[in-house]
């Protein structure tokens, strides 16, 4: 018995991710990701799948992360998470090194913003103060 998977058009996947047509079609451009299917029209069909890693994409736009980053990245956890029973332990433990270097990156960034926020929120406080004060 064979299951078929939903296929969705690009303008729900934006929907549901929140990112632009533009955007999408930039990423596919670039690599990031590929539909997995066509219509017999020619529209992009993206699967929940392709949704998820488009997810991950966008959780990685605001971490500062290069095209080449994230299109690393992307291999890594595909990689990792294949069951690829022919990957040696010495070539799995190596991607596991690399992806423990990213999210060693990724927490820092996340520091990074966290301090930022802190200073907005700070100077955002200022400001109220300055607006309540001059009442």
């Amino acid at each position: 018995m064979t299951t078929q998977r939903r296929q969705m058009q690009i303008g729900e996947v934006a929907e549901r991710t929140g990112l632009s047509l533009r955007t999408i079609r930039h990423y596919e451009s670039v690599g990031l990701i590929t539909p997995s299917a066509r219509s017999k029209g020619g529209f992009r069909l993206y699967t929940e799948a392709d949704v998820e890693r488009l997810m991950v994409v966008r959780r990685m736009k605001p971490l500062d992360f290069s095209l080449e980053e994230m299109r690393e990245l992307l291999q890594l956890l595909d990689r990792l998470t294949t069951d690829d029973r022919r990957m040696d332990t010495t070539e799995r433990e190596r991607l596991r090194e690399r992806l423990d270097a990213y999210h060693k990156i990724t927490e820092a960034r996340c520091e990074t913003l966290r301090a930022r926020l802190l200073a907005a929120e700070d100077f955002a406080a200022t400001l109220r103060r300055h607006l309540h004060d001059s009442a």
